[in-house]
């Protein structure tokens, strides 16, 4: 029987950096993945995702130069090598992980985990001890109980990007983050893209400003957005509404996500309240001490870097290091459209409900000179702040690399800033950055 410190049960973003932090402190390190390795977030999700937004932005460019001079015309798109293209993306970063496996000495099985107890774990037939065991075990696709549902070939996240050939109609059904997205990937290339959100908006989650910007140009790209929808049944090339029918070629259902807790009930481990997720203390132990649980399977932000953070924090906490906990507006949200949303913290409605007397400051795209020079001038730069002592309390960027952007305000905050530290800063001209300098500047004179 082999023998280890830790027992890494995923080999997703919370999994394997967990196991790479763990070697680094010296603790001899497992992990098992009865998938492919690198979880949701490579093989079917963060990466793919990202380089089929890369794919169409490649068209809007060439559309964008021809409104300026720069003649060219778009020929037909070869989705196959997009495909294989997107195929080496993500083989490419399997490898990096491989690697990163073998310089740390972390022993690494395929295959499916079977416990046997808290301290041992049976794969492919082995038996292994540890003293340590983290679940990482991921999340599967939500798809509700529409009517009709099972009787369609609809496709989730974790088979859309099997797809050899370019849809002509897509139906979306989910208007949140991934689902957005995928519009924002596949119109650009000639897909007819609607979206069918039940809620009474898409993107609920996000900033209310930012989710109109967005609407904005879901609506220039032609994309069909329905919202408050009621879908009454779902056929073999359609969906019914209450008051229409939307005609598909594929249907990509993406309505949320669920974590993989059958190895939490198989250690009868203690759950949330509403029994979605395993209930952990502030250092991410079960109610078996020697027991730890990450990502997806706590109740807290489904991100991959959350899920990284956590299982940083979880090792220390195992091996000695200890850490305060991840706050959740310690982590940053994205959203990868054209433009991009970012944000952190509480908003302002939030904000005054925690009783702040709050100070909310912002910036337009359009007033910037790179932002004119590289017509981006869609979006905007938001901070709220408290008034009296001026802690940065939360922000939000919609436009153009608002997703990099966003961390220099995150810095700050994490540093024990205030809106005088981003005062003090030089930042560069022309950058799209200076605007947060110049928030900083409007908020305290």
């Amino acid at each position: 029987m082999k023998k280890y410190n830790l027992i890494v049960i995923g080999a997703g973003p919370g999994g394997y950096v967990a196991a790479v932090e763990a070697a680094k402190l010296g603790q001899k390190v497992a992990v098992i993945e009865k998938e492919k390795i690198g979880g949701t977030c490579l093989n079917v999700g963060c990466i793919p995702s990202k380089a089929y937004l890369k794919h169409a932005s490649w068209v809007e460019e060439l559309k964008e130069a021809n409104r300026f001079g720069i003649s060219n015309e778009l020929g037909d798109i070869d989705y196959t090598k997009l495909v294989e293209r997107k195929n080496g993306v993500v083989s490419q970063l399997q490898q990096g992980i491989h690697y990163l496996f073998k310089q740390n000495n972390i022993d690494y099985y395929e295959g499916e985990a079977s416990i046997q107890s808290s301290h041992e774990i049976r794969v492919n037939n082995e038996l292994l001890e540890s003293d340590y065991l983290l679940l990482a075990t991921g999340s599967h696709p939500f798809v509700p109980p529409i009517n009709g549902i099972e009787n369609s070939k609809y496709l989730t996240t974790d088979t859309f990007f099997d797809l050899k050939e370019l849809p002509k109609e897509l139906v979306i059904i989910g208007g949140g983050v991934i689902g957005v997205e995928l519009a924002f990937a596949m119109a650009p290339l000639g897909t007819k893209v609607t979206i069918i959100e039940v809620a009474p908006s898409i993107l609920m989650t996000e900033d209310l400003e930012a989710t109109q910007i967005i609407k904005n140009q879901l609506n220039k790209m032609k994309v069909q957005v329905i919202e408050g929808a009621t879908i009454k049944d779902v056929e073999a090339k359609k969906v019914i509404l209450a008051d229409q029918e939307i005609s598909f070629d594929e249907l990509l259902v993406v309505t949320g996500r669920k974590g993989n807790l059958d190895l939490a009930e198989n250690l009868n481990l203690e759950k949330s309240e509403n029994k979605k997720f395993i209930k952990t203390n502030r250092q991410y132990q079960t109610s078996v001490p020697n027991v730890y649980a990450v990502g997806d399977i706590i109740d807290g932000y489904m991100l991959a870097h959350a899920a990284s953070k956590e299982g940083t924090k979880a090792v220390r906490h195992m091996f000695g290091e200890k850490e305060a906990p991840l706050k959740n507006e310690q982590v940053p949200r994205c959203v990868y459209t054209h433009p991009e949303i970012a944000s952190f913290g509480l908003s302002e409605v939030e904000a005054k409900e925690k009783g702040f007397d709050v100070l909310v400051s912002k910036t337009p795209y359009s007033a910037n000179g790179r932002a004119i020079a590289g017509n981006e001038t869609t979006g905007f730069i938001k901070v709220i702040a408290d008034k009296k002592y001026h802690e940065i309390l939360g922000a939000v960027i919609v436009g153009s690399n608002a997703t990099e952007m966003i961390h220099t305000i995150l810095a700050v905050k994490e540093s024990e800033g205030r809106l005088e530290e981003i005062e003090k800063m030089t930042f560069a001209h022309p950058t799209l950055s200076e605007m947060i300098g110049e928030l900083g500047s409007q908020m305290i004179f």
